[in-house]
């Protein structure tokens, strides 16, 4: 038997919305959440048209082989930065008209593992061997609207379609759960100067990585307290009279302890190692993550947490990297979150500001990714970023606040970015250290 996906009434909505207008096919992502017994898809938005492409009106029984992958996977991959926590870009779905239903497949299925090769290879974490690895082409008819949904193993290379129900339910996401962590960084990357391939980015993510696993090795406290990763998160909540939790607008308040000491049985050694430079990343991140509320466990609220720190930190460093190319702009600002409501949903989508961007511009950014309407005033600016500078060994920046009333304002990001020009050694680890016990951070607030 296939799986199951449970979608948000508004998506059958839009994708019934949706007009060819003469072209050959609409494709776009579907994104929502997996679980181990079924999936949900809360949100599809199709692919933005390319810059300057013109559609061959008179052809419109076009091969859709011609569909743009490398475009329609970098849609994937933008959108992917816009998800907080536990939310994936499930699949693709594609509206045709009738006679070209049985044209779509091959490409389709092309499109679903570039898409997951491409995300993957940005993040800090990988898939455990118990997560759903499947991956869904919804295909809609434009005359009909009879829908065909087909899954692929997308851990699978030889994996073939497999049929999947596809139900509509409403209010699907009103009454998802909420996790909010606010975590300090202070990681310290030093820039090989013996590896002359290595970029500032593959050098920054070679860092990331070895900061990613004091994440995942954390403990989390969840309103305070420790909780087993076996227990329902709602364990303890109080039932309604048909006996179901009551969870609408529920959050949860996350703090992390990351490990500081070794144990005795962990033997390190200092690495020394010619650098060029090194990048300091210091300050507050906000973090969010979203979880269904059908009996969810604990363990899946966590690594939805420990996902959203790890790609809000990466996503970050990767934005900066693309805007210093092309802007080459050595005194920077920080992107920092914002967020934004998915109408008819406790669920928000996020996206990344400079200082010098505006607001109509944030918005005209999600609307262009989710091809949604956003307003302005349900914009949720999260933090608030100081100045960042790529600086020499004679002119070394540094950020500190201000004042004390900065302090009292809501959420700041002070994330750093230092590049030290100057060429030496560095001892990149330090010797191991004999514990009798484990020492614990408090890395939030």
């Amino acid at each position: 038997m296939g799986r199951t996906y449970i979608v948000e009434e508004s998506v059958g909505q839009y994708l019934s919305n949706i007009s060819l207008q003469g072209k050959a096919f609409v494709s776009g992502l579907l994104i929502g959440q997996c679980s181990s017994q079924k999936d949900y898809v809360i949100l599809a938005t199709r692919t933005p048209p390319k810059e300057k492409q013109n559609e061959n009106l008179k052809h419109p029984k076009a091969k859709l082989d011609n569909l743009d992958e490398e475009w329609a996977t970098e849609h994937a991959n933008q959108v992917s930065r816009m998800l907080p926590g536990g939310l994936l870009v499930l699949g693709v779905f594609i509206i045709t008209t009738l006679e070209l239903a049985n044209d779509f497949q091959n490409a389709l299925r092309r499109l679903i593992f570039a898409m997951e090769k491409s995300m993957n290879r940005k993040r800090l974490w990988n898939f455990t061997e118990e997560e759903i690895s499947e991956r869904v082409i919804l295909h809609v008819c434009s005359s009909t609207k009879k829908i065909s949904c087909r899954t692929y193993d997308v851990h699978d290379p030889k994996s073939s379609a497999r049929p999947a129900d596809w139900k509509y339910q409403s209010g699907l996401s009103t009454s998802w759960l909420s996790l909010d962590c606010t975590i300090h960084i202070d990681i310290h990357i030093p820039l090989s100067s013996t590896s002359v391939s290595y970029t500032l980015e593959k050098n920054t993510k070679n860092g990331l990585t070895r900061w990613a696993k004091q994440i995942e090795n954390g403990v989390y406290l969840i309103n305070g307290q420790v909780k087993d990763e076996d227990c329902d998160l709602l364990e303890g909540q109080k039932k309604s009279f048909r006996g179901n939790t009551q969870a609408t607008s529920h959050s949860f308040d996350v703090r992390v302890l990351t490990q500081l000491l070794l144990n005795s049985d962990h033997r390190s050694t200092a690495t020394v190692q010619i650098c060029s430079g090194s990048v300091n990343l210091k300050g507050s991140v906000k973090c969010r993550a979203y979880i269904h509320s059908n009996k969810p466990k604990v363990k899946d609220a966590m690594q939805a947490v420990k996902r959203d720190i790890m790609n809000t930190v990466a996503d970050r460093c990767e934005i900066l990297f693309e805007d210093l190319l092309l802007n080459e702009i050595p005194e920077k600002k920080l992107p920092h979150r914002v967020f934004v409501p998915i109408p008819g949903s406790t669920v928000k989508l996020c996206d990344y500001k400079f200082g010098d961007e505006s607001a109509e511009e944030i918005r005209d950014h999600f609307i262009e990714m989710l091809d949604h309407v956003v307003q302005i005033e349900d914009l949720e600016i999260a933090e608030e970023v100081n100045t960042a500078c790529m600086s020499s060994m004679n002119n070394e920046a540094s950020l500190e606040h201000k004042d004390d009333k900065q302090l009292e304002q809501p959420i700041k990001t002070t994330v750093m970015l230092k590049i030290r020009q100057n060429i030496g050694v560095i001892a990149a680890f330090a010797v191991a250290v004999l514990a009798a016990g484990i020492s614990f951070h408090y890395f939030s607030d």
